[in-house]
């Protein structure tokens, strides 16, 4: 079943904008967050999504993408869903709060977490066959 959260932060920006308000969006940035690291603060970013900051505004159920100006120069942010720690309006404070769950590194955090066959084809030189039975995409690097 697909998630609420895109649809409750679509609801919250446009109830914002109904009432006149400024729509802000709290991230929680890793790195799948597309915005400049010099504004993160404590690894979390405050960006002001109302239709006069955030330009060519996109909010899907996957990713919120607009461009925006950062100290006087453009650019592409890219949010996925799952970093939106909160959609509120910067006025009131009135808005909604998610739970944003942080991605825990495995044993061998050394390796980033890395699975144990990627670690033994980094050690041996040897790489792994991608199992594509997960649906999900798989980069292999060649040396």
């Amino acid at each position: 079943m697909k998630s609420t959260k895109p649809y409750l932060v679509r609801a919250i920006h446009e109830w914002c904008a109904d009432q006149g308000f400024t729509p802000y969006l709290a991230v929680k940035v890793d790195a799948t967050t597309r915005v400049p690291r010099e504004f993160v603060k404590e690894g979390e970013i405050v960006l002001n999504v109302s239709t006069e900051a955030a330009h060519q505004l996109s909010m899907g159920n996957e990713e919120i993408t607009f461009q925006a100006r950062f100290g006087g120069r453009a650019f592409p942010v890219v949010v996925p869903i799952e970093r939106v720690a909160a959609i509120y309006a910067r006025e009131n404070g009135e808005g909604m709060a998610f739970e944003v769950t942080e991605i825990e590194k495995a044993e061998g955090a050394a390796d980033g977490g890395l699975p144990a066959e990627i670690q033994e084809a980094k050690s041996t030189g040897t790489a792994p066959l991608p199992d594509r039975s997960a649906g999900r995409p798989v980069l292999t690097r060649i040396k």
